[in-house]
């Protein structure tokens, strides 16, 4: 299933640019309302603004939602197609464990550069600002990740309920065994592998209709953004932010050096084909909203379709790097703002709890911070602490979130490499 190659080479560049000038864009708007409605004489924002950013919020939600659309059934077609066409369970049992392999690796690493950073730079040490009372409502949901939430969220009951709620995973179980059942049936199945395959072009072709939409998306998540929080949020948590994102771009680097041991100088060209995914994500603060489009880009690239078809998927539920590097950085950070020194064991066992916990709550949106409130309880630390980052989740959420995708795209470029199917 390769692109067609009749595209305008300078088409997907101009794409980037218009999502990093709606990027700007939407900056200088958010800040502009936020300094002419967001604090008024009387200290109240205007009644005007909670409209603008209304109208704002639904624009960005509309792109979520058509993005959410073509995600289930273009993993089912390319999933479905990509183990039809390998043939064998054992391909798909030997690329499925370097997939694994390759996730735990990177999370583990992301965990520990987490922890190391924080405890390094102790960016909770330096916060001038008052604390939340420890026994603060954070208004998150309450779930505790366990072992039975973990299955639940891995095996599906029904697949039209996968679905209907965008899980991933289940999807991905579902997807896998029909795929492997359509290998074995051979001819008889060649009529679905067909129309599947074909759903899959379709599936990608109403993904760039979409796409058309992306920088108003970008413009309208960041103007809402900055126009409830001002710039100024940024100076007050500057520290925290400036060294979450030194710590994802750090980790973003080292992760690149790692594959480019495999990939070679070909992680450039990598790069370049995952500008316009990853600016997405960080954009609309999603990983999912760049899933159909990363998916086009390393077929560009030259990532094996099969391959990709089962480690894309996967690692939306398996390999959110951003996510981990961000869990470890919450908890200590909280733990560090009210002064509670969490002994090196616990630390570490907070790394184990976290590499299991975060893969059971995949589908659940905000779902970082409620393992990290889990997380908090767990070793007494004051959960009311999450109130402190949730001014500034979107802002950090961003980074994640393109951390994300970059970290999906290289486990795909690695892995193909590995299965020698990368052209």
């Amino acid at each position: 299933m390769t692109a067609p190659s009749h595209h305008h080479p300078q088409k997907p560049n101009r794409q980037t640019l218009y999502v990093s000038i709606a990027l700007i864009l939407g900056i200088m708007v958010g800040e502009l309302l936020y300094l002419t409605l967001g604090n008024t004489a009387t200290g109240n924002a205007h009644p005007a603004l909670a409209h603008i950013i209304e109208v704002f919020t639904v624009i960005t939600q509309v792109f979520l939602r058509l993005v959410k659309m073509i995600i289930a059934p273009l993993v089912i077609s390319t999933l479905v197609v990509g183990m039809a066409k390998m043939g064998d369970t054992q391909t798909v049992g030997r690329i499925g464990t370097k997939a694994i392999f390759w996730f735990f690796s990177a999370s583990i690493f992301s965990l520990l550069l987490g922890m190391f950073l924080v405890n390094m730079l102790e960016p909770g040490a330096s916060l001038h600002i008052p604390l939340p009372p420890a026994g603060a409502e954070t208004g998150l949901p309450q779930v505790s990740p366990s072992l039975k939430s973990f299955a639940e969220h891995m095996f599906p009951s029904s697949i039209i309920d996968a679905m209907a709620n965008n899980e991933i995973l289940q999807i991905v179980v579902f997807s896998m065994f029909f795929g492997v059942a359509c290998a074995s049936l051979g001819d008889l199945a060649l009529p679905i592998v067909k129309t599947l395959d074909s759903l899959s072009h379709i599936m990608l072709k109403v993904t760039s209709y979409i796409m058309h939409s992306a920088p108003f998306a970008v413009f309208a998540a960041m103007a809402s953004v900055i126009a409830q929080q001002g710039i100024g949020v940024l100076l007050t948590y500057g520290k925290f932010i400036g060294e979450f994102y030194f710590g994802l771009l750090l980790l973003c680097t080292l992760l690149g050096c790692i594959s480019s041991l495999f990939i070679g100088r070909r992680i450039f060209s990598l790069l370049r084909h995952i500008r316009e995914p990853m600016l997405l994500a960080f954009g609309t603060a999603s990983s999912e909203s760049a899933y159909p489009k990363l998916l086009q880009q390393l077929e560009r690239f030259g990532c094996d379709e099969k391959v990709c078809g089962l480690v894309l998927p996967l690692g939306y539920s398996f390999n959110l790097d951003g996510s981990m590097m961000y869990m470890t950085f919450a908890v200590l950070f909280i733990a560090q703002a009210y002064g509670i020194d969490m002994a090196l064991t616990d630390q570490l066992t907070m790394l184990l709890v976290l590499l299991f916990t975060s893969k059971g709550v995949a589908g659940v949106p905000r779902a970082s911070l409620i393992v990290i409130s889990a997380t908090l309880s767990m070793f007494n630390i004051p959960e009311a602490g999450l109130l402190l980052l949730l001014g500034i989740d979107q802002i950090l959420d961003m980074g994640r979130s393109a951390t994300n995708v970059f970290g999906n795209s290289i486990a795909a470029a690695v892995i193909s490499r590995w299965e020698k199917a990368l052209r």
